[in-house]
């Protein structure tokens, strides 16, 4: 049996799974990295690894027969790190990392081995992230969306889970395509949850809470378990008090002396408290919401406007998307749901934000001409920032989006300043161009192998100085069009 290990690795090296992706927000307890094996353990001296290739040393933990081994373990997870105390014997090899920190962020390795030989089993692409989505509505309002948005058709194994991260992970709302729409719910929200007909083929797995009130108010988990990846997006709900008795009072007075100004003021009041919405630059999208009447009648017209500098963001007119009245800015970038005049909904989706799609949108709402419904969204991409020591080993710039991008396919990392722009690192044609970086970067970048493939687009920079702080952005060109960009301001910590 001994004789054989190394030729059954060997069979065994190319049976791994595609790497899944596991995604957590900086700030929580701690994040599970899944490993299980049913193979052949080694009689002598098994060992589990966990490494990630990217650091020097790349060692982030070792399981042996009777204990961890933490000698050549890198100072990052120090403490950090732990397994299943039976791992050997389960075959449970999963990693839980304690404390997510977006310089985390990256591709891990498990393996088993022994002296003689070392089998790898999977890799893993951890995605640290530190936006979130705020949503904020009146309580006594009808319903609220919070939204969490994926591309469409997803696999019917598929399962989604809402959870309240401020409550012991209390189950809000769960959804699974092959046990029926609503699984394990907290009695909590008992009756008090909904969502859209279809999520896996549209993508769209928003929850619509009904009737919120102020202890619906806190921090929301969208978890998507995708075959073996773990999505999640972030929430934060704020439910407002309404305007006070005597306010309330002074407006049905008014009512009395003129029936019209309470639909004004009512109506005013809405359009001008804005909801303000947050979205890191990169992600694949962010969803600037307005949730109005139902059943929307007549000659309707929805503009969805930015303003500083004014721009048509998205025109729907008579059941129709007019993507000629847009500007070229958003050309290709913005979506509605299905039949929004039908459900109320006339929320926007905005794919590929940038820090410069920052500002404040308008939708406003015409019949016939006649105005009668406006929302305002403050909308704002923060840029990611990235900090490193002096004498660091190297600094790890993040940006992973959309999976499998064309071979024609070209990506520029480029540092803003000084000007001229400096190229950074170039890939395209299926490798890299050193010929055509700065000489202040030559051999001090590397990008991810099958960068394409995997969309984890993210530049390792060794020997980081502080001559190397600045503004860098990562461009992503196809065919002499510009279809993703990311900005990443780098700074040297305290």
């Amino acid at each position: 049996m001994k004789m054989l290990l190394p030729l059954l690795l060997l069979v065994l090296v190319s049976q791994h799974a595609l790497a899944p992706v596991v995604e957590v927000y900086e700030g929580e307890k701690s994040v599970l990295l899944p490993c299980e094996y049913s193979g052949f353990i080694p009689e002598e001296n098994p060992t589990v690894l966990w490494t990630r290739n990217d650091l020097d040393p790349k060692s982030v933990h070792v399981r042996r027969e009777e204990t961890n081994d933490v000698t050549g373990q890198n100072q990052l997870y120090s403490g950090r790190t732990s397994m299943r105390p039976d791992a050997l014997d389960s075959s449970d090899f999963s990693l839980t990392l304690r404390n997510p920190q977006m310089t985390d962020s990256g591709n891990y390795t498990c393996s088993i081995g022994n002296e003689r030989a070392e089998l790898k089993l999977t890799d893993v692409q951890l995605h640290v992230k530190d936006q979130q989505v705020e949503v904020k509505v009146e309580e006594g309002s009808d319903s609220v969306i919070l939204p969490c948005k994926t591309k469409p058709n997803i696999p019917e194994a598929t399962r989604v889970e809402w959870t309240r991260s401020d409550l012991g992970l209390m189950v809000v709302r769960e959804y699974s395509n092959q046990s029926g729409q609503l699984m394990t719910q907290d009695e909590v929200y008992r009756d008090q949850t909904k969502m859209n007909e279809d999520p896996l083929r549209t993508g769209d797995l928003s929850l619509t809470l009904k009737h919120p009130t102020e202890r619906d108010s806190g921090g929301y988990i969208c978890t998507i378990y995708r075959d073996k990846d773990i999505l999640r997006w972030k929430v934060m709900l704020q439910v407002n008090k309404p305007f006070p008795s005597w306010a309330k009072a002074l407006l049905v007075l008014l009512l009395v002396v003129s029936g019209g100004l309470l639909f004004y003021f009512r109506h005013y009041f809405m359009s001008v408290i804005p909801v303000k919405v947050k979205v890191e630059d990169g992600e694949t999208s962010v969803t600037l919401p307005f949730k109005t009447t139902k059943h929307l009648s007549g000659e309707i017209q929805v503009i969805w406007e930015r303003y500083e500098p004014f721009q048509k963001a998205h025109v729907f007119t008579n059941g129709q998307n007019q993507y000629e009245e847009q500007h070229e800015v958003y050309e290709g970038r913005t979506v509605m749901n299905d039949k929004p005049l039908e459900t109320g909904d006339l929320s926007l989706t905005l794919k590929y934000p940038t820090d410069a799609d920052s500002g404040e949108y308008k939708c406003l709402v015409w019949r016939k001409g006649t105005f009668i419904r406006k929302k305002t969204v403050l909308l704002k991409v923060k840029v990611c920032q990235v900090q490193f020591k002096v004498g660091a080993e190297s600094v790890r710039l993040p940006f992973i989006t959309t999976e499998n991008l064309p071979e024609d396919t070209k990506v520029e990392w480029k540092r803003k300043e000084p000007e001229p722009s400096l190229n950074v690192s170039v890939y395209k044609n299926g490798s890299d161009q050193h010929e055509e970086q700065h000489e202040v970067y030559r051999d001090r970048t590397k990008m991810n192998e099958d960068l394409l493939k995997t969309g984890d687009l993210s530049l390792t920079l060794k020997q980081p100085t502080v001559a190397d702080s600045g503004e860098y952005k990562c461009l992503v060109w196809r065919n002499g069009n510009l279809i993703r960009k990311k900005t990443v301001l780098l700074r040297v910590k305290g």
